[in-house]
């Protein structure tokens, strides 16, 4: 039972650091110099375990785990465990970004002339009340953008 305490340790230590790194505020150059370091080691970890077998079934022992083809498959989890939790942040911010473009459009489009198809007041001759409300709402796009998920709107 002792053997694994040192596994059981490490993979908390992991999912808490997950749990700390989403709680963070995201898309910043620290957040994805971050990302990116992680994927390198996991890489580097990868060859090295394709290269030298053995040595992921020495590290396995050493850490309490009967073969390295286990610990391969709890680093999976975890990465896979990680994965999924950013992916869910990422797909709640696009659906916060969509909803506030969709609020705005709305909003473009009713202050826009009842007449059909006339074009805006500020809109260049020849152009349609489409291309007038796809140039209101560039800003918006801009705007939301950059703004980082998990700040208040």
């Amino acid at each position: 039972m002792e053997s694994q305490l040192v596994i059981k340790v490490i993979l908390i230590v992991a999912f808490a650091a997950f749990a700390i790194f989403l709680m963070l505020p995201g898309r910043g150059a620290r957040h994805v110099a971050i990302r990116r370091l992680v994927m390198v080691l996991v890489l580097a970890l990868t060859v090295l375990a394709v290269v030298f077998p053995n040595t992921l079934n020495a590290v396995a022992h050493a850490v309490g785990i009967g073969r390295g083809a286990d610990l391969l498959l709890y680093g999976l989890i975890v990465v896979f465990i990680g994965n999924t939790l950013l992916q869910q942040r990422r797909s709640h911010h696009l659906e916060r970004q969509i909803t506030l473009l969709a609020r705005r459009q709305a909003i473009v489009e009713a202050r826009l002339p009842e007449a059909g198809n006339a074009p805006a007041a500020d809109a260049p001759a020849g152009a349609s009340a489409s291309a007038a409300v796809s140039a209101a709402a560039a800003p918006a796009v801009s705007e939301t953008a950059s703004r980082r998920p998990g700040t208040a709107d």
